[in-house]
């Protein structure tokens, strides 16, 4: 199924790859929101669907615009987001928010974050 391959993944890969570039995103904060809101036991399936696909196109290798490209590898990875979002929105929660940022600075303090 495709909702639970995109979960393994996400779980997998997602903090490895925002700590290799979480200087390139200006959107990591509702990046990781997203991430916490996915694995909510209280998101609605639907919504964990959607952001899940969201997510897992963040840390795929191949997409539209490659992330290496400097000034606008991310563009495509935050309007996939943003239009998740969109949809989702009600389901990101102030607790999601504010886990987000507390891992964000761990993150920047070199701190190991774990899934």
């Amino acid at each position: 199924m495709v909702l639970s391959r995109n979960e393994d993944q996400v779980r997998e890969k997602f903090f490895p790859k925002l700590a290799r570039v979480m200087a390139s995103v200006p959107f990591a904060e509702d990046l990781v929101a997203a991430y916490y809101c996915a694995f909510d036991r209280n998101t609605p399936m639907k919504a964990k669907g959607i952001l899940f696909g969201a997510l897992a196109y963040f840390i795929l290798p191949i997409d539209v615009v490659p992330d290496f490209i400097l000034g606008l590898g991310f563009t495509d990875d935050m309007a996939v987001l943003l239009a998740a979002f969109n949809v989702v929105r009600t389901h990101v929660t102030k607790a999601h928010r504010d886990r987000a940022r507390d891992t964000l600075g761990r993150l920047r303090r070199g701190e190991a974050v774990s899934a």
